[in-house]
């Protein structure tokens, strides 16, 4: 009963986002929740599930088997595919978060692109900040979560981890292969990352 239940009233948002102008390609394979708010001019894929308390603004396109729950969503984002949006999440205009990226109480500023498998947690993240693949921001020490904060127009490089609390400041460069513990002052560039060694002519013993 309950199933049928849940069918009835899922078709009936379908429906009326289908009214409002939401397209979908395969409607019965998107799911809503009831206190779902959807603007206009939006884009939904298959295989998308939006979960309660996810408000949606306008030119809003979300590719396929992505999860959003508890965010807000501001005008021209671009969101998945295989992307999981998690509570407090907010999304700033013209943002991009891509395949396989996890975000969770974070705030992403205007224009920040976060496209490739990525977890960035208890974080603020300014205005045309690019962050590399394989970027994680290490928020829980075992006791507690902590902050990391991003300034406008950082570069943040592949495969870096920050390790909040830590502020990496405006216009700086995070080179690929980074563990961040300190806060970076603006405009320079930080790097961790070991001296690589070659061995010529090397043989296994």
């Amino acid at each position: 009963m309950k199933v049928k239940n849940s069918n009835k009233i899922q078709n009936q948002l379908r429906s009326k986002f289908l009214k409002k102008g939401v397209k979908m390609i395969a409607p019965e394979t998107i799911f809503f929740s009831p206190d779902t708010r959807v603007g206009l001019n939006v884009v939904i894929d298959p295989y998308v599930v939006i979960s309660k308390n996810v408000k949606i603004g306008n030119n809003v396109v979300i590719s396929s088997f992505s999860h959003l729950e508890g965010v807000k969503i501001d005008n021209n984002v671009k969101i998945g595919p295989y992307a999981r949006i998690r509570p407090g999440a907010v999304l700033k205009s013209g943002s991009q978060i891509g395949n396989f990226v996890e975000v969770k109480k974070s705030t992403i500023g205007k224009n920040s692109k976060i496209n490739h498998l990525s977890y960035i947690g208890d974080s603020n993240i300014g205005k045309k900040v690019n962050i590399g693949a394989g970027t994680i921001t290490c928020n829980y020490d075992g006791v507690k979560k902590n902050k990391t904060k991003i300034k406008d127009k950082v570069f943040i490089g592949s495969n870096s981890s920050l390790v909040a609390p830590v502020t990496i400041g405006d216009s700086s460069v995070i080179g690929a292969g980074s563990v961040i513990t300190k806060n970076v002052i603006k405009k320079s560039l930080a790097l961790t990352r070991s001296q690589q060694i070659l061995i010529k002519n090397y043989k296994k013993k």
